[in-house]
């Protein structure tokens, strides 16, 4: 080596699986590029389809254009919606102005909108545990009538929930929570009221639950954890607090490799990198890159599950364009 090289720090990496796409996300961007491919440009996706800029930039420079609300998508061109789900109203409205639409609701969101649906057929009023604002909560929160569904996010709100009937409820929740944090709600929610239904266990999906335990395995190894991912998205957000609570000090949310604060880094001699399940793998290997030019890297992979879920696209784009 050269004197003008200095030498590199040693520096671990280990690498949690499972990371990234989850299943509900790959098969919400293959509905986007599959429609593009049978309708052509531009197709318009109500809200992002996934919260990932990166992927989001991709897909727009393919030709999908984003907007907010349905009222911005021209009757002939046919509309995706994004895959946290919509109320009810949304494709009510498509289907009134005629328009193609396709739905991209993951569906273990999708799940959760017949378990809703289901309950209060019975009569039960409903309590979710989510966030608010998120739109995969104002989705399922709008597949009910107003005031059928009551919404905790903390288990401070469970004391202060005022249902129409203490023995006629059930609970439902957010797919992208933290496993530990809902846990200790529900538990609130069944002290409160003993007659509570709810799901078999949580509705919190496969992806985020085995993302939340690779991140538990990684956390006691590391100095310092990064988590790749949007500020928007609920999944790559739960990923930093879990590592916090694992006991990892330092623990951040960065888009991509050029958002890492190296100077917060110094020193570190282990690191641990995880991705949300919106975040495709490319960030990954782009932040493994960057280490790799400051450290002599040594990556490890630490793997908690193995996972080999696939959701089929709508029919509506495995059929051909009428020709």
């Amino acid at each position: 080596m050269s004197e003008s090289q200095p030498i590199k720090p040693p520096l671990t990496l280990y690498l949690a699986a499972p990371r990234g796409f989850c299943a509900g996300v790959d098969r919400a961007v293959q509905i986007v590029e599959l429609a593009l491919q049978k309708w052509g440009a531009p197709v318009y996706v109500r809200h992002e389809i996934v919260h990932n800029r990166f992927v989001v930039d991709g897909l727009r420079e393919k030709g999908a254009v984003f907007v907010d609300e349905l009222d911005e998508v021209p009757d002939d061109r046919p509309v995706i919606f994004s895959a946290h789900g919509v109320p009810k109203s949304v494709p009510a409205e498509a289907r009134r102005r005629e328009m193609i639409f396709v739905d991209a609701t993951c569906p273990l969101v999708s799940k959760v909108h017949v378990e809703a649906e289901r309950h209060h057929a019975e009569g039960l009023q409903m309590v979710m545990v989510g966030h608010a604002g998120h739109p995969e909560v104002l989705g399922t929160m709008g597949q009910l009538p107003a005031g059928e569904v009551i919404l905790v996010e903390t288990v401070e709100d469970v004391a202060r929930v005022t249902p129409r009937d203490s023995e006629r409820l059930a609970w439902i929740t957010q797919t992208t929570l933290s496993v530990d944090d809902t846990a200790e709600i529900v538990a609130a929610l069944q002290a409160r009221f003993p007659a509570i239904v709810g799901p078999a266990k949580d509705d919190i999906c496969y992806a985020t639950t085995n993302r939340q335990a690779a991140v538990k395995a990684i956390a006691p190894k590391i100095d310092a954890l990064l988590v790749i991912g949007a500020p928007n998205s609920s999944n790559s957000r739960r990923l930093v607090e879990v590592g916090r609570s694992a006991g990892c000090a330092y623990a951040q949310l960065v888009m991509r490799a050029a958002d890492i604060d190296w100077r917060a880094l110094e020193g570190i001699r282990s690191v641990g990198v995880t991705a949300g399940a919106s975040a495709p793998e490319v960030l990954v290997d782009e932040v493994i890159a960057a280490f790799a030019g400051r450290y002599e890297l040594t990556v490890e992979l630490v793997e908690t599950a193995r996972e080999r879920v696939e959701f089929k696209v709508p029919r509506i784009l495995r059929e051909p364009a009428p020709g």
